[in-house]
């Protein structure tokens, strides 16, 4: 199955489970709405409003950003007041920043030979000394440690991709996640060995796919399945027949909302 380019998603997808891959990246079959979407909306409209308001020093900006972006997405009555928790906590984090180069960096930079990594950055801030300072917003309640940073390979890419794209060394560079609806940041800063070994891990993974066959991505059975949205179209779950239909029918749905 040949690839050229490779995200994070695309990456942790084929580790978790091959018949996901399969169904998200060859066969292209949308997902059937799960108990997460409302959280997906909630942070997708966050992200929005963040990104949009790079420039607000004012809450009242920041709220007319808010009720823009809102209609948008499908934020339900549960998240009620977070998204001003939000606005709040973000006011007063972004006061501190240095100068913002870059929101919503699309990238695709090179690995090795004809391989690319691409994917997205949330923001990418210059210091006044040089270095680069690499954010991802995250809406979600569980917060990472240090600890789980430094395993962290979504950020391991943004800091590769960083360096590629404003030739700056991956010592200038740290990467961070922040929390607005705690006000929590989360730093750590990798090693160029960290990072050439993330590097080698993902070429890795690109020629395991380009080897495999269609028919190759078999579904594995693990914790992941409890969030997956593929749940009802496994065969580790459901009869063949029952997969079948339920396939059939999410291809129907996908043709009739291109049309």
């Amino acid at each position: 199955m040949y690839i050229s380019t490779i995200s994070e998603s695309k990456y942790q997808t084929f580790k978790q489970c091959r018949l996901k891959y399969r169904y998200r990246y060859v066969d292209r079959l949308p997902e059937p709405e799960g108990a997460n979407v409302e959280a997906l909306h909630f942070g997708s409209y966050i992200h929005k409003v963040l990104e949009e308001g790079v420039k607000a020093t004012k809450k009242e900006d920041l709220i007319k950003i808010a009720e823009e972006a809102k209609g948008t997405y499908k934020v339900t009555k549960k998240y009620n007041g977070k998204d001003l928790i939000c606005i709040d906590n973000f006011l007063k984090f972004n006061a501190k920043l240095a100068e913002t180069v870059s929101t919503e960096q699309v990238f695709q930079v090179e690995i090795k030979g004809d391989m690319t990594l691409n994917g997205v950055i949330d923001r990418v801030i210059k210091g006044k000394d040089g270095g680069y300072l690499v954010i991802d917003y995250k809406t979600s309640k569980r917060e990472k440690t240090k600890v789980d940073l430094y395993q962290d390979t979504q950020l391991k890419g943004y800091v590769y991709a960083v360096s590629k794209l404003y030739n700056v060394p991956v010592a200038n560079i740290v990467a961070a996640h922040y929390y607005p609806l705690t006000n929590n940041f989360v730093s750590v800063q990798y090693s160029q060995a960290q990072i050439s070994r993330y590097i080698y891990k993902i070429v890795d993974e690109i020629w395991k796919i380009r080897k495999m066959k269609k028919q190759e991505f078999c579904a594995t059975k693990n914790d992941f399945c409890n969030w997956c949205q593929y749940k009802p179209v496994c065969p580790e779950f459901n009869s063949g027949l029952d997969v079948t239909k339920r396939i059939e029918e999410l291809k129907a749905t996908s043709s009739k909302s291109r049309k």
